[in-house]
Formats: C-alpha cells, sequence, structure tokens
C-alpha cells in the first residue's frame, strides 16, 4: 500500500478534500438536530410557563377549592424551567458535545417524565388543558430527543474518528507553532547564555591581570611569608606549648611564680601566633626572655608537674633560644616583613588594586546569578520542548491510525 507524505499545514487540507463528501453532510444534518432540539426545549420550557401562569392567577384568588392543586402544579412548572435552563446546547456542533447534550436532555426527560406520573393525577380534574397543551408539547420533545439520540448512535458515530481527528488536526498546529516558539526562546537563551559565558571569561582575564599587579603580588608574597615564618616559630616553640599552658594555669589560679599581666598575655600570644608576638617584642625579645627564665625556675621548683620527658625538651628547647640567636634572626625576618605589610597596606597602588578586585568581585557574582537564571531557563525550556515533542508525536501516530481506519489510507504526517 502506497503512503502518502503530509505536512501538519497539507493535512487539514487533504483530509477535507477526501472526506469532504462524507463528514460535511453528517455535520449539516447534526446542526439541524441540534436546532430542532433546542425548538423542542424552548417550547417545552414555554409550555410549563403558561402552567406557571395560569396557576399563579389561581393561587393569587385564594380559591382554597384549587388553590393546593394550583401551588402544587406551580412548584412543578417551576422546577421544570429550572431543569431546563441547566442544560448547555452546544454552539459548535461535534459528536462528543452534541453526545452530552442528547444525555443531559434525555436526563432531564426522564426525570420530569416521573414527576407527570407522580403529580398530574393528583392535580386532576384542575387545569385539564394547560396539562394537555404541556403533555402534547412534552411527547414532541421526546420523539426529537429519540431522533438526536438515533441519529448520534446510527449516522454520526459513524464519523466519530473522522470529526475527533481533525480536532487533533488543530491540536497539533497550535503544538507545532508552541514548540516553534519555545524554539526561538531557546535559542534567544542560549544566545544570551554564550554572552554571560563571554563576559564571565573577560571578567576572569581581567581579575587575572588586577591580581598581577605589583602590589598585590607583593601582599601576596609577604602572606606566604608570614605564614612560613609563623610555622618556623611554632616549631621552635613546639616543645614548650605544654610547660605555657601550665604557667597560665598557675598564674591564673593565683599559684605564684611572679608572671605579670603582661606576660601571662605574652604566653598565649606566643602559644597561638608567634609572629604576631615576636613583632610586638622589643629588639631582642625582652619579654619571650623574662618568661622562660621564670619557666626556667617554676620547672626547677616542680611547681608545674611536668613529665620529665617533656620537661627535658622544654629545658633543652629554653637553652637552645637564650643561647642561640635562631629567634632573634626570626625576629628580625619577621620585623621586616611586618613592616613591608604596613607599608604596603597603606599605599595608594594597593588601595586601588583592591577597588578593582573588588569591583570584578562583585560583577563576577552578579554574571554568576545571572547565569544561573539563564541555565534554570534553558533546562525548563528544554523539559517543556521534549514534553510537546512526546505529544506531538503521539498526536501524529493516533492521526496516522485514524485516518487508516477510516479511509483505509496510509499517510506520514513529516
Amino acid at each position: 500500500m502506497s503512503q502518502t507524505k503530509l505536512s501538519t499545514t497539507e493535512l487539514k487540507t487533504w483530509l477535507e478534500k477526501e472526506t469532504g463528501s462524507v463528514l460535511t453532510p453528517v455535520q449539516v444534518k447534526a446542526q439541524e438536530h441540534r436546532d430542532q432540539a433546542r425548538l423542542a426545549l424552548q417550547n417545552l420550557t414555554d409550555a410549563s410557563k403558561t402552567l406557571l401562569d395560569t396557576t399563579q392567577k389561581e393561587i393569587d384568588k385564594r380559591n382554597m377549592k384549587v388553590f393546593n392543586r394550583a401551588r402544587a402544579l406551580n412548584k412543578l412548572a417551576l422546577l421544570f424551567i429550572e431543569r431546563g435552563k441547566k442544560i448547555k446546547i452546544p454552539d459548535q456542533v461535534s459528536f462528543d458535545n452534541l453526545n452530552v447534550f442528547a444525555a443531559e436532555t434525555q436526563k432531564m426527560l426522564l426525570v420530569t417524565e416521573i414527576d407527570i406520573k407522580n403529580w398530574f393525577p393528583k392535580i386532576s380534574p384542575f387545569f385539564i388543558m394547560d396539562r394537555r397543551k404541556f403533555l402534547t408539547v412534552y411527547e414532541k420533545t421526546k420523539l426529537t430527543a429519540n431522533a438526536l439520540n438515533d441519529f448520534l448512535n446510527k449516522e454520526y458515530v459513524k464519523s466519530k474518528t473522522l470529526e475527533k481527528t481533525f480536532q487533533l488536526i488543530a491540536e497539533l498546529q497550535v503544538f507545532e507553532r508552541q514548540l516553534e516558539e519555545m524554539e526561538a526562546a531557546k535559542t534567544t537563551l542560549e544566545a544570551e547564555r554564550l554572552h554571560i559565558e563571554k563576559e564571565i571569561a573577560n571578567l576572569e582575564e581581567q581579575t587575572d591581570q588586577v591580581k598581577g599587579r605589583a602590589a598585590l603580588e607583593q601582599v601576596t608574597r609577604l602572606n606566604a611569608e608570614t605564614e612560613s615564618l609563623n610555622i618556623e616559630l611554632k616549631q621552635a616553640l613546639s616543645h614548650l606549648q605544654k610547660p605555657f599552658l601550665k604557667m597560665q594555669a598557675l598564674a591564673t589560679s593565683g599559684g605564684g611564680g611572679g608572671i605579670t599581666p603582661d606576660e601571662l598575655k605574652m604566653i598565649g600570644l606566643y602559644m597561638e601566633n608567634p609572629f604576631e608576638a615576636v613583632t610586638a617584642e622589643k629588639q631582642g625579645l625582652p619579654i619571650l626572655t623574662a618568661i622562660l627564665e621564670k619557666l626556667t625556675d617554676l620547672m626547677a621548683e616542680d611547681k608545674l608537674k611536668l613529665k620529665p620527658d617533656k620537661q627535658r625538651k622544654a629545658e633543652q628547647a629554653i637553652v637552645e633560644i637564650l643561647r642561640s640567636d635562631s629567634l632573634a634572626t626570626m625576629q628580625t625576618r619577621s620585623l621586616e616583613v611586618s613592616h613591608c605589610k604596613e607599608k604596603l597596606l597603606v599605599s595608594e597602588e594597593l588601595e586601588e588594586a583592591k577597588k578593582c578586585l573588588t569591583l570584578c568581585q562583585q560583577q563576577m557574582e552578579t554574571l554568576k546569578v545571572r547565569k544561573g537564571n539563564v541555565d534554570t531557563d534553558e533546562n525548563s525550556k528544554e523539559t517543556q520542548r521534549q514534553e510537546l515533542l512526546e505529544r506531538v508525536r503521539g498526536f501524529k501516530k493516533t492521526i496516522e491510525s485514524n485516518v487508516q481506519s477510516f479511509m483505509g489510507k496510509q499517510i506520514l504526517i513529516r
């Protein structure tokens, strides 16, 4: 069997040409049945209004012989009118909405017939002419509704698949337009993302250039020297950590040792940040020397209660520090580094470099936020696009299958 390849835009025209002689007459007839049913329902409503008006007049007369039956029929007529109002008559005719309309009409007529059988005999012999007129209109409405049902089930149902196919084509065309709009939006987002990525790359290059300025490079170098000296000093004082802790505890608990508040503060600083401690001292480290001398006395008096091995190592470290100039040399180097940093930190060159770097970092954060938003939008659009593509594929397969089943022809929607 040959296969006809069609685009979505060609599909509707082709299908109309192939099936126009089948579907159009059925749809015209469907409109006629819809109009006849609408007229029948209107006539039924008018007949109900006649009952309502007639019974209201009798109610107003207060004739007790008729009053109760008039009031019952009045309520019944009002109920008939309200039921008729609830039925939605379709403006555009299709098998589905006409089928719903027919079902609602049949349901309304069925409950109305039950009311007629239950109440009309009780209202006799009053309002006989109006009731007969209503019953005549009601029966005609039933015949019209039955004719509509017969048409739906015997004739229109044969074209249901074809009609649904035209509806699917219309929806498919809407989806494809949405898909085109989504593709355009994705292209725009991609261009924006690439632009932002280029801006980020340029800004990173600019940041590297700023970081490469002499002042910032020098600060980086001095920070590295500071850290290196701090590590060296901690290593030199490593065996004094425990004794210093014991001295602090002794001094704060009032255990003596002659340690002054300034010395106590310096002990803590030497344990935490020896670089800062040696740069805070005068040349020759007089405070540290005094602390070490007092530490020697405390250990000799066994006031610190150190383990023999720790005390031996501490005593050796004190001898090395006091007799050699290793710490003095490190103090000199530390003071030079500290002085250079202080001088550099107040320089206009460094201040300008910092401002440039801060500005670059702020711009970078803004760009990264923008890129994150674009990435999120891109991902969302891609998810929507894939979902839409899946729906389009599903619609195409259904339309192709419908045409095959209804017409016996194979088509392929491009």
